[in-house]
């Protein structure tokens, strides 16, 4: 605030000598004497001319007065300017704090909605993947239950290859008509008279230069299929366009898998070749309860194969398909008869079986024989 002096404004007479008063000699003049009469009227125009300066200050006093608050007006003003853009700068830089903050907020939120967002997309993706693992686990128990079922049943048949008799070496306790007549007791049905057996020739097979001895059950090795089996034999092998297999195709196989659904037939013939079908029984699998999709062709009362109204205790499935298609017992027991009979050669190809020649060709006939009365209607009966 100005504390000085008030200035006077310019262009207005400052003091009292820039008031025009009219000048009277107040004093007595030399060599007069005053008389009672003018001493009174000196007074009267004493007190005239004071009263008339009074009146000229008043104007001055009130110049000064409006000059003084115009200043302190002028001043307060600037200073109120100064304290304003003080203020518009320091609001200023509070808003562009706060549009800073606004922005850093803005960012952290959008980081917080991508984390959890990622965070319930990898939640999602390992549930997916527990699932689908627990998919697959359940798909791979049921494989192995399968698996399981049938390394039992080559296990049975090797252990039966094993202890069932050869020609070259016959199980007696198995045959009892290999004992002597005291021992075996008296026998039922057709005989064979001992001199048509002993006078039999002996016929050589020309491809190994060995004599198949005949059999003392009725049986006779074909010399035919004997040598195209040792030829196999020598170099063994799944290809149908070998002479020994594709009379087996031929004469056993294809018919005993001509079902009437021509379609399903021949899928389940590739199955059969390329090891990948599967049986699997309908009421005793015991599963953990957990539900995998799965397709149901058809229903347990008829046969997928044949067509006809049976019930149908199995299921097959062709290769990682998850159809299944429910068979009758006659269809399960030719497609058994096949699949016995690709797994023993199999097991030739891989050099599993020990063994010569006739007893490896008479349990292939054997197989063969098996098919044979699959096709045919006859199967062991399910207990």
């Amino acid at each position: 605030m100005w504390s000085g002096p008030p200035q006077p404004d310019e262009g207005l007479p400052t003091g009292p000598s820039a008031v025009s008063v009219p000048w009277k000699n107040l004093g007595p003049s030399k060599g007069h004497r005053e008389s009672p009469g003018g001493l009174v009227e000196a007074s009267a125009s004493r007190k005239e001319a004071q009263a008339e300066e009074h009146t000229a200050a008043a104007p001055l006093d009130v110049s000064r007065l409006r000059s003084s608050s115009m200043e302190i007006r002028e001043k307060g003003s600037e200073f109120l300017k100064e304290e304003l853009y003080k203020a518009q700068k320091e609001l200023k830089l509070k808003d562009e704090e706060c549009e800073r903050l606004c922005k850093v907020r803005a960012q952290l939120e959008q980081e917080l909605e991508e984390l959890t967002a990622s965070l319930f997309q990898e939640a999602h993706k390992m549930v997916r993947e527990a699932n689908m693992k627990q998919a697959a686990s359940e798909k791979q128990l049921k494989e192995a239950w399968g698996k399981i079922d049938m390394l039992q049943a080559e296990v049975t048949a090797l252990k039966t290859l094993v202890i069932t008799s050869t020609p070259a070496s016959p199980n007696r306790e198995l045959h009892p008509q290999l004992l002597s007549p005291t021992k075996a007791g008296p026998r039922k049905g057709h005989s064979r008279h001992k001199s048509t057996s002993s006078s039999l020739c002996p016929v050589v097979c020309p491809t190994a230069g060995h004599i198949p001895t005949p059999d003392k059950e009725g049986k006779e090795v074909d010399t035919t299929l004997f040598s195209e089996f040792q030829a196999w034999r020598a170099s063994p092998t799944l290809d149908k366009d070998c002479p020994f297999l594709e009379r087996v195709y031929r004469e056993d196989v294809g018919p005993c898998l001509d079902f009437t659904v021509q379609e399903l037939s021949a899928l389940v013939r590739a199955a059969v070749e390329d090891n990948t079908l599967t049986i699997e029984p309908v009421a005793s699998q015991t599963l953990p309860a957990v539900k995998v999709p799965t397709v149901e062709c058809h229903n347990t009362n008829t046969c997928a194969l044949s067509g006809l109204a049976r019930t149908c205790h199995h299921r097959i499935r062709l290769g990682d398909s998850e159809s299944h298609y429910y068979i009758s017992p006659s269809s399960r027991a030719r497609i058994t008869a096949v699949c016995n009979f690709f797994t023993y050669i199999r097991y030739i190809q891989q050099g599993l079986v020990r063994q010569d020649a006739e007893p490896m060709f008479w349990e292939i006939m054997r197989l063969r024989k098996g098919m044979s009365l699959a096709k045919l209607g006859f199967f062991p009966q399910e207990a």
